[in-house]
């Protein structure tokens, strides 16, 4: 699926209420702050892989519910979102390119 990318500074900021959005991935849309280098499509991607596999709506409630663990057991807002494992596997693999023609489904299972 190739995802619709749409530059927009305002919706960034506006979505930065939690953390400084500098992106956003909600499918099928890429919502970045400005041009993305490939680094961070790639890590973009990764995140359109990982809703396709959970049929959108099961990514969002994973998502939620791992960033509110995080800030119960005492994490910064960014550091929970830097613990949610939909966000390590991208972060992991975000510069290699050729990452996704690989990727096996579930990746990111292995950093729960």
């Amino acid at each position: 699926m190739k995802p619709k990318v749409i530059i927009s500074p305002r919706i960034c900021k506006a979505l930065s209420i939690f953390i400084d959005v500098g992106a956003i991935t909600l499918y099928p849309f890429i919502i970045s702050r400005e041009k993305m280098d490939k680094r961070l499509l790639n890590h973009e991607m990764i995140h359109i892989k990982q809703q396709e596999e959970l049929l959108v709506i099961g990514f969002y409630l994973l998502y939620g519910m791992w960033w509110l663990q995080g800030i119960l057991k005492g994490m910064s807002s960014k550091a929970a979102y830097y613990a949610i494992p939909f966000e390590v596997e991208a972060y992991v693999y975000d510069e290699d390119m050729r990452y996704l023609k690989k990727r096996k489904r579930w990746a990111w299972k292995r950093y729960i």
